[in-house]
């Protein structure tokens, strides 16, 4: 099954709410989140970044990877990102964790050309929204051979390091695109990080998957569709909204 629909949410403004289709015609712009969300969970790059982060809180706080890890979910939880939690409370430099935790092996991810198509017949604007570098961003990207259909990365650093779900980064992507944010689709693997995109008016996408932080138990109030398969929704919903050919017209020109 392809996707599903959720019940309508009214937007910022009554009587203008958005569509579990977006006609694509009618988007300005398309936010992508980039881990599990670009390329399937199943290649689990993020259990990669996850151990390392586990070995960075290790080591800076001079404790055992059990009690890292234990450590690490409580700042997740609390904080929107472990690396939060490390900013508030130890005053860890963000630039040099994100260098250090997304270095990993992106071997197992390769060039998507259903991908690079379904993105080449989408029209707008298509931007990375991640709480990941824009390093990380890029190099992903790259691998799967679709960096050049996006014109930017918003990342964590662009938000100020207030990660999704805090209100504070989309407002500021908002205000860097400059783009109503009703006429924006916001396509994410992590269903709480849809709650903001709502209450901005965005249309939402959850890419469900079986990734731990994807559900909350509360994502019919802001989810407005459902799909598993990303690549399958795009090629179908650009197919869906393509204008009829034009029939003869019989007068023999």
């Amino acid at each position: 099954m392809p996707s599903r629909t959720r019940n309508s949410r009214p937007t910022a403004e009554a009587g203008d709410t958005p569509s579990a289709k977006p006609d694509p015609e009618r988007v300005d712009a398309w936010l992508f989140d980039l881990d599990n969300t670009l390329y399937p969970a199943s290649c689990d790059l993020f259990g990669q970044v996850d151990r390392r982060i586990r070995s960075f809180i290790a080591a800076l706080l001079a404790i055992d990877h059990d009690e890292a890890h234990r450590v690490q979910k409580r700042y997740f939880l609390e904080h929107g990102t472990t690396l939060r939690g490390l900013m508030d409370r130890h005053g860890v430099d963000p630039e040099g964790f994100m260098d250090y935790v997304h270095d990993i092996d992106l071997s197992p991810l390769s060039a998507d050309p259903d991908l690079d198509a379904a993105l080449a017949a989408l029209p707008g604007r298509k931007v990375i929204f991640t709480n990941a570098s824009a390093a990380h961003a890029g190099r992903v990207m790259e691998r799967l051979g679709v960096a050049h259909h996006f014109d930017g990365v918003f990342d964590i650093g662009a938000a100020a390091y207030q990660p999704k779900p805090r209100p504070e980064g989309y407002r500021r992507l908002v205000a860097e695109l400059a783009v109503d944010p009703r006429r924006m689709v916001f396509i994410e693997d992590s269903a709480r990080n849809l709650a903001p995109a709502a209450a901005l008016g965005m249309t939402t996408v959850w890419v469900a998957g079986d990734t731990r932080w994807a559900g909350d138990g509360r994502a019919e109030a802001y989810v407005d569709l459902v799909i598993e398969d990303l690549t399958g929704w795009l090629r179908q919903l650009v197919e869906s909204s393509a204008p009829e050919p034009c029939a003869p017209d019989g007068g023999g020109r």
